[in-house]
């Protein structure tokens, strides 16, 4: 069976027919075309996948397309701006070394989003909880959460672009 569903679509509203069987990943990459959320286990074990719906992060393999209707959802590609200039978090990414094959990439930075977007100010515990379902098999999630910690606001200093943060074990600076 196929039905119609109408949702904001990395802020742009979309109507389109999704059959029933659809997952949120098999629609954004195989009917719209956007490839920057990648299929990892296809079980929701790896957050390869994580994208956005309604502010939440959530595996796209999991979730059915049907009940995107009326919704929200953000995907790597909406993240930038329009003219190409990389949002906060993803240059954190870039200018921490968060980033090396690129392959957990998108679903890292979308959960971090969601977890900044309620939590500006989260500290390693709270960043750490926040990314648990997502898989790195690359950087050893050393640089993934110092790139986090570079934009919590917990973590933040007067001078941008400095890399300094607090942990339990005292102050860190470069």
């Amino acid at each position: 069976m196929s039905r119609d569903v109408s949702f904001v679509f990395n802020g742009n509203k979309i109507n389109m027919v999704v059959e029933d069987h659809w997952t949120l990943l098999h629609m954004i990459r195989e009917e719209l075309g956007y490839t920057g959320t990648k299929e990892g286990c296809g079980s929701g074990e790896c957050g390869a996948c994580t994208v956005m719906v309604d502010g939440d992060a959530v595996n796209s393999c999991l979730y059915l397309a049907a009940e995107i209707d009326g919704r929200e959802l953000l995907t790597i590609e909406g993240l930038a701006s329009e003219d190409g200039t990389l949002h906060p978090i993803q240059k954190a990414f870039v200018e921490n070394g968060g980033i090396q094959c690129g392959f957990c990439s998108p679903g890292m930075i979308l959960s971090t989003k969601a977890l900044l977007d309620v939590n500006p100010n989260a500290n390693e515990a709270e960043i750490k909880d926040a990314i648990a379902g997502n898989l790195c098999r690359c950087t050893g999630y050393v640089q993934i959460i110092d790139s986090i910690k570079s934009v919590s606001g917990y973590y933040r200093q007067e001078e941008p672009h400095v890399v300094a943060w607090k942990t339990d074990e005292g102050d860190r600076g470069e």
